[in-house]
């Protein structure tokens, strides 16, 4: 292993490049001659050296590549210590002066589109009302009434069941998916295509195809139907559901598997890890940001889940397949 570089010494071999190639000082410099100066010492380092970095002394055409160099020498981010170092470009500095002017459109949007309304309903929460003009603050009656509601409890109880087991059916199914529509096999653009589509039709039209597909099997094997079978309408939703999103949280997972970097699964591979190791220790925590979005995303849908709901089952028998959008629109 090579001995690790110092800020200093970095901030030297930065200096004397810099004054070799431009005759220029660092505070002076752009982006573009930082980058081919740091370039340059990546490249003579690692030859010296022999590191296993080796391949980047050859494609280091990107700063990425570069600072990832840099960061394995100095054993901290090249990038923050180049701030430190005040050798930051004229483009960061004006990120960093003018940043919050571009974050404004998106704040306003974001606090017209979600705070306000989220604070409102909040409110709300606290009031009786038919219009949101006509709101007359209650207190904790609403609240009260809820925890008094069986049927509400009921409700909440089958909607946090169906959550657990349809987010991890779904994920694991999806990111099994990706796993194999991301090989070099021919025709992984039709699947993709293919499991994807389910996503397109509408939640009321596939609750009624479902509904029909169901009760065809059900009457073949002699068990109740649907209308009469909470056990069936449970499995039920939870099949339709997985069979609606596994294709879009699919395409998440391949985006986020595209996105680990070729060096790190071959750097795996040539220290001797097999195919799950892989998986395990190198994909797996570099697509955590992708398994984050699907998990929320799967658990926010199965909270808001209404159409499929009321097309499949309408809650029955006895409100038994009842869901929380589902309970909120027959009480209202």
């Amino acid at each position: 292993m090579a001995k690790k570089l110092t800020e200093a010494q970095v901030a030297e071999l930065l200096n004397n490049e810099l004054s070799n190639q431009y005759k220029i000082e660092p505070q002076d410099a752009t982006n573009e001659q930082i980058y081919n100066a740091s370039v340059k010492i990546v490249t003579e380092l690692l030859q010296e050296e022999q590191l296993k970095f080796a391949r980047a002394s050859k494609k280091a055409n990107k700063k990425q590549d570069c600072y990832m160099c840099m960061e394995f020498l100095m054993g901290r981010s090249f990038k923050t210590n180049l701030y430190n170092l005040g050798l930051t470009d004229t483009m960061e500095k004006a990120l960093k002066k003018y940043g919050p002017i571009f974050v404004l459109p998106t704040l306003l949007a974001f606090t017209i589109g979600f705070i306000i309304p989220f604070i409102e309903g909040l409110y709300l929460s606290f009031c009786q009302f038919t219009t949101v003009k006509n709101a007359k603050f209650v207190g904790l009656s609403n609240y009260q009434s809820i925890l008094a509601d069986e049927q509400f409890i009921s409700a909440f109880g089958f909607t946090v069941s169906y959550a657990v087991v349809s987010i991890v059916v779904i994920n694991v199914i999806a990111l099994g998916l990706a796993l194999l529509l991301t090989r070099e096999l021919k025709g992984t653009n039709i699947f993709r295509t293919v499991f994807f589509m389910p996503n397109l039709i509408g939640g009321i039209v596939l609750g009624y195809i479902w509904q029909i597909l169901i009760n065809c099997i059900l009457s073949l094997v002699g068990q109740p139907l649907l209308a009469l079978n909470s056990q069936a309408g449970y499995w039920g939703i939870i099949i339709l559901t997985a069979w609606q999103q596994i294709g879009y949280m699919m395409i998440i997972y391949i985006a986020g598997l595209q996105n680990v970097p070729d060096d790190l699964i071959e750097a795996a591979q040539i220290d001797g890890a097999t195919q799950w190791e892989t998986f395990w220790q190198v994909k797996l925590p570099m697509i955590m940001s992708s398994i984050t979005v699907c998990v929320f995303l799967t658990l926010t849908n199965s909270f808001k889940l209404f159409d499929q709901n009321l097309a499949l089952t309408g809650g029955e028998p006895n409100h038994l397949t009842e869901m929380l959008a589902l309970n909120i629109y027959q009480t209202f």
